[in-house]
């Protein structure tokens, strides 16, 4: 009787230091698993979180319940802050997915907030002109073009040029720092009469880079069309990646570089005696749609500028290329948005679609620019082009949106990429193979000696 008595103690004893163990106080500071947490968030708000248990493995949540608050969305930040974690909304299901922090990324409701904020920066053309004044004071320091050293002034190499229907094809590595080459591909007219524009086509990160065939034939029409216009690699894309490997094309060098390749390759076509250099155009997607609206407003020899599916709120570009620099931190935070609206009262066409992340754009984002381009009064252009039911490209559509407003503010010829009914006509335009557009031929073998392979001694020329 006794040892049954004993027994019944010592479990009764051990069964509450256990209970005592488990007790959540202020002791061990209200502690609980994050993955316990996310069940019981699901159950309370009736809602669906994905997430990876091996991911939030081990991970501990300090003061849990002190956390939580009626509001979903609030309660999520709350409890996934700690750990540098967000959660995504999936439009579609409805269901919450837990994933890093992304820097570049807002919610909806994040991205209406942020430009209700800078709205109230400004309410008249004096008031925008300062904030502006500040922004494009900032933003060439923020992707340190201040610490780029000069250019080496070296003659560019160059290629035959190839004859096309109605354009040309030149192929050019140009030294834009001391054995560092911007590749490129230039197309012309065929025949050039007077002073013709330039249009820079910088890449976004579609496939192919440069040698993909929305892009070839993007040029081939602007020049058809009466223009000069460029495209050129990425950072570690291309041949480009002859010198620097891809790996370093998420550095956040890269969007200096980038941004380097177009104000000096820009220099180079503006020396040429029949260009106009009162007829400057940039258009890239994606990517390049980033860097488009960038030197749209770093430098002001652009005239018009035409960034496809990139102006967003809720994205500012998830690559270093795009944001690896703080340029939007400068002065006090911005956005892809009011970057654009640096370029004002220019004229300046926005691509948007409902397949990506410029969904939004005709209710959220173009209000907002319109407005900076309303200070300037009717003398300013702005548009909008909303795909609804397109992707994330430059095809078609995109292009003759590009076309048409390209043709009226460059003065150019669209009866040239244009049938008599108006539709898009391109089958006049060669797809060249990759090969045909390098410059240091197939594999690398005309690579000049001096050209610069080592990353460490890159960055050091801007410390």
């Amino acid at each position: 009787m006794k040892n049954t008595i004993l027994l019944i103690t010592i479990g009764l004893l051990l069964f509450a230091y256990g209970a005592n163990a488990q007790l959540v106080n202020s002791d061990n500071k209200y502690q609980r698993p994050l993955n316990e947490v996310l069940k019981e968030i699901e159950q309370r708000y009736d809602v669906q979180i994905r997430f990876s248990e091996k991911d939030i493995a081990g991970l501990v949540l300090n003061y849990a319940d002190w956390r939580l608050r009626p509001d979903l969305e609030e309660t999520l930040r709350n409890v996934l802050a700690p750990f540098d974690l967000v959660a995504n909304l999936d439009e579609k299901s409805g269901a919450y997915k837990v994933e890093e922090f992304r820097y570049h990324r807002k919610t909806v409701a994040e991205a209406k907030e942020f430009l209700n904020y800078l709205s109230g920066l400004y309410s008249n053309k004096e008031e925008w002109e300062a904030r502006r004044a500040e922004l494009k004071s900032c933003l060439p320091s923020g992707v340190r073009l201040d610490k780029a050293p000069a250019s080496p002034g070296t003659k560019p190499i160059l290629t035959k040029i190839r004859k096309m229907d109605g354009y040309t094809i030149q192929n050019i590595a140009l030294e834009i720092l001391p054995g560092v080459y911007a590749c490129g591909s230039i197309y012309r007219p065929a025949k050039i009469k007077g002073k013709i524009p330039v249009v820079l086509c910088p890449n976004g990160h579609f496939g192919d880079g440069r040698y993909n065939q929305d892009v070839q034939k993007r040029c081939a029409g602007l020049a058809r069309m009466g223009a000069m216009s460029i495209s050129y690699d990425l950072f570690g894309w291309g041949e480009s990646g002859l010198q620097f490997d891809m790996k370093y094309h998420r550095k956040a060098l890269a969007n200096t570089i980038q941004a380097l390749n177009s104000i000096r390759l820009l220099d180079y076509l503006l020396s040429f005696d029949y260009v106009d250099s009162d007829r400057v155009g940039i258009t890239g997607g994606s990517g390049g749609g980033s860097h488009t609206m960038l030197i749209s407003a770093i430098d002001d020899r652009i005239n018009v500028s035409v960034p496809v599916v990139m102006m967003s709120a809720i994205h500012y570009g998830g690559c270093p290329c795009e944001s690896g620099n703080p340029i939007h931190l400068c002065s006090g935070g911005t956005n892809n948005v009011e970057i654009a609206g640096l370029f004002a009262p220019k004229p300046q066409l926005i691509v948007s679609d409902g397949g990506d992340w410029t969904a939004n754009v005709p209710e959220l984002e173009f209000p907002f620019l319109k407005r900076i381009y309303s200070f300037y009064g009717s003398d300013a252009v702005v548009e909008n082009v909303h795909l609804p039911n397109e992707k994330h490209d430059y095809g078609p559509s995109k292009r003759i949106a590009m076309y048409h407003f390209m043709a009226k503010y460059l003065k150019l010829d669209e009866s040239k990429v244009f049938d008599k009914a108006g539709n898009l006509d391109e089958s006049t335009i060669t797809v060249e193979k990759d090969n045909d557009l390098k410059v240091f031929g197939d594999n690398g073998e005309k690579l000049p000696v001096n050209a610069l392979t080592d990353f460490k001694k890159l960055e050091a020329m801007f410390q």
